[in-house]
């Protein structure tokens, strides 16, 4: 069985039941329990706002955003779509109803930082080298669609230069090192999860920069598109990630 047809290397829940196993991967990993009342009740008390989404999802397909503004308001979007509610009990019968009994997550929400009013995280993208090492390839930033609530490009997400997204946040010398860290950080889940799954060549992890700059692992692909990279002018990156995907004989 290929890794792309692994449903372990599939489900947001056993990944991140593996990350967080790791006490030096632990603390980047943002608070995620299995979709039901008593979680979603207590998940937005104490964080305020929340994503859902379905334990095993492509592109940000099914992926809803919840907030509570305060006791009594609740709301949540889905695609360009949003409902409000003035109690927590139709906002949970709500949910229920879009989950209709499948498997779905509770993920804490993370302010994400904005380029032009527009919500951004990044990929970092993490392969084999030809020598065998594990190596960060890659790393790019999405830019979300104004109206919708996730980044991914086959959603209305617009890959971009992650320095030109970032230099309105930090100087440039606090950029270069928030890269190496978010490289170092994602080269770390590619070893800890190739202990479990032997067969993995390559990963794409995404990640959420709030307004402390602290990098939250929003979720890790097994199976990661080598192509945005070509979205940037630059082709460097994009040549090197397709290198080490056709060394190692990895179909993107």
């Amino acid at each position: 069985m290929g890794i792309e047809k692994s449903q372990p290397l599939r489900s947001i829940w056993l990944k991140t039941k593996q990350l967080i196993n790791n006490d030096s991967i632990k603390p980047f990993i943002p608070d995620t329990q299995k979709f039901n009342k008593v979680n979603l009740k207590s998940m937005i008390a104490r964080y305020g706002m929340l994503y859902i989404k379905p334990e095993i999802g492509t592109h940000g397909m099914g992926v809803i955003k919840a907030e509570m503004n305060n006791q009594q308001d609740f709301a949540y979007q889905m695609n360009q779509k949003r409902l409000t509610f003035n109690s927590f009990d139709s906002f949970h019968k709500s949910l229920a109803h879009v989950v209709n009994q499948r498997s779905y997550l509770i993920q804490r929400g993370i302010h994400l930082l904005k380029y032009n009013n527009r919500r951004f995280d990044i990929r970092v993208m993490v392969q084999l080298s030809p020598e065998q090492q594990w190596e960060a390839t890659g790393v790019i930033g999405r830019l979300g669609h104004s109206k919708k609530i996730v980044t991914n490009y086959h959603n209305g997400g617009q890959p971009m230069d992650i320095h030109k997204l970032l230099e309105s946040h930090v100087s440039t010398k606090r950029r270069n090192e928030l890269i190496q860290e978010m490289n170092k950080l994602g080269v770390g889940i590619a070893r800890h999860m190739n202990k479990k799954y032997k067969r993995l060549k390559a990963i794409g992890v995404d990640i959420g920069l709030d307004q402390s700059l602290t990098p939250w692992v929003i979720e890790v692909n097994a199976k990661p598109d080598p192509y945005i990279f070509n979205q940037l002018k630059d082709k460097t990156m994009y040549r090197k990630v397709i290198r080490y995907f056709r060394h190692t004989d990895h179909k993107p």
